[in-house]
């Protein structure tokens, strides 16, 4: 009997050789056990980080996979977006993005990036509606007399603004376009200097979200107007909608989880799944709640309806405000 093997079973028999050691590094390198990114794109501890490790957690446990946040803040989200636009659609590289995303497809010139075809919605993790808060100083105690106040005295009343083309910005655009007044921007470096200067009495108005100044409302050193949700909130059931008196208005922050372009629809289904179980979980929606924000967990064609509204929702607003890249 020859011990020989005949030279096409031996090309066979290396071809499978070589499958199965190529299978064994996908599984180590880029596969089920390879570590996945959430890229987030702003600094480590704000809502968005927040929203990203949380979910990040959850989704690691449920597929029994290493998931990280890898925090990319710059140019307004856009560092990490492009990042994950020009990434392989393997899975293995996500983005947890926010309201600017829809707000810079209008915002800037020109993009590195389509915000709608260089990306794959997964799902919306939470909305955020924000409050318009004022001075106890300031002489109106709602947002009829608001709008009475400033039709009365314009550019003598001032929004204080964290980030310039940000969400809580652009619902003060929002705001005086709706309205028909005009209100002056006070631009500050971040969130916390802008609150401390209204608390003073050093500007009179601010939105905010509302994790960042429920305390301050409630310790009577802010006065709530509105909120910018369609209905009142559980959090400030007190507090009237702005669309009450202003039919129509609604400005919102959003948080959700895309993918980069032409995931295949089963790695769609699986981190699409994954992560709409993580917005149910208790813990992560305790932690979704504690900073203001309510769950969502929406399915990948909802949001991706939603991402394409928005985007258009925002760019009157942007025309408006005449807000320019920082």
């Amino acid at each position: 009997m020859s011990l020989l093997v005949p030279r096409q079973r031996f090309v066979c028999v290396l071809f499978v050789l070589a499958f199965l050691a190529g299978g064994s590094a996908w599984s180590q390198g880029t596969g089920a056990t390879a570590t996945v990114r959430i890229l987030v794109g702003a600094p480590a501890g704000g809502s968005t980080d927040t929203m990203a490790r949380a979910v990040a957690h959850a989704m690691g446990q449920q597929l029994g996979r290493t998931v990280v946040v890898d925090n990319r803040p710059g140019a307004g989200g856009n560092l990490a977006a492009e990042a994950v636009a020009r990434a392989a659609p393997d899975g293995q590289t996500l983005l947890m993005s926010f309201t600017s995303h829809a707000i810079n497809a209008s915002l800037y010139p020109k993009l590195a990036f389509d915000p709608v075809k260089d990306f794959t919605p997964l799902t919306m993790v939470s909305t955020s509606p924000s409050v318009l808060v004022a001075h106890p100083s300031l002489p109106a105690n709602n947002i009829a007399e608001l709008v009475a106040l400033a039709k009365a005295k314009p550019g003598q009343l001032n929004f204080a603004i964290g980030a310039l083309g940000s969400s809580l910005h652009l619902a003060g655009e929002a705001f005086k376009l709706k309205a028909g007044v005009y209100i002056v921007n006070i631009p500050y470096r971040g969130t916390a200097p802008a609150v401390q200067d209204v608390l003073a009495g050093q500007v009179e108005l601010m939105f905010a979200a509302v994790g960042n100044v429920q305390q301050h409302i409630r310790a009577g050193k802010l006065k709530a107007l509105g909120v910018t949700s369609p209905h009142r909130l559980s959090t400030l059931p007190d507090v009237p909608a702005i669309a009450d008196t202003l039919p129509g208005f609604e400005s919102s922050a959003w948080f959700g989880l895309f993918g980069p372009a032409k995931l295949s629809p089963e790695v769609l289904r699986t981190w699409s799944d994954a992560a709409r179980q993580a917005v149910q979980n208790p813990d992560v929606r305790h932690r979704i709640e504690a900073e203001g924000a309510t769950a969502v967990g929406n399915s990948p064609q909802e949001f991706a309806r939603f991402v394409v509204t928005d985007i258009a929702r925002w760019r009157d607003v942007v025309k408006f405000s005449g807000a320019k890249p920082e």
